[in-house]
């Protein structure tokens, strides 16, 4: 009896198994203005992971103990070809760090493509274009840098 059950299980769940390399979620596409008054979009950096800040403005306090935890890791981050996207949901405005932000356009739209409902999100996306990564709350930079360097290339393989 044992060994039937076992075997009606194994059945059921090995299929499961081998659809979760399947699973993904695809990043909202956005874009940004680009050089010579055109525009660039998320899907124009597929092979570089990217780590977007969603905030309600500059000053959100979130935001800037993020940017403070980013800076932590910046260099190991930029030498993985991570790209550093802001999105803010009020108004815009320059981002104040020695990190190089591009500055989403329609920010309040992007907040929304990633269901964040709240004045601060952290999303990570990797190389793949898949979002990795996705929370609420301030990071460390040593976070950051785990996801951007062990998430890609230990998921690739079941992703495929």
């Amino acid at each position: 009896m044992r060994t039937a059950l076992f075997l009606c299980l194994s059945l059921l769940f090995v299929p499961l198994a081998g659809s979760y390399g399947n699973v993904i979620r695809r990043a909202p596409d956005f874009s940004w203005p680009a050089a010579g008054n055109k525009s660039r979009s998320l899907k124009s950096l597929h092979g570089q992971p990217v780590v977007l800040v969603i905030a309600a403005n500059p000053k959100n306090k979130a935001f800037r103990k993020q940017i403070d935890w980013l800076k932590q890791t910046y260099s190991q981050l930029a030498a993985k070809g991570a790209i550093f996207i802001v999105a803010f949901r009020e108004g815009e405005g320059p981002v104040k760090s020695d990190i190089p932000f591009v500055v989403a356009n329609n920010g309040s739209s992007v907040a929304s493509s990633y269901n964040v409902e709240g004045d601060f999100a952290l999303v990570v996306i990797g190389k793949d274009g898949n979002v990795d990564y996705q929370t609420d709350q301030v990071r460390t930079g040593e976070r950051v840098r785990d996801v951007v360097i062990n998430n890609y290339e230990v998921q690739a393989s079941t992703r495929k």
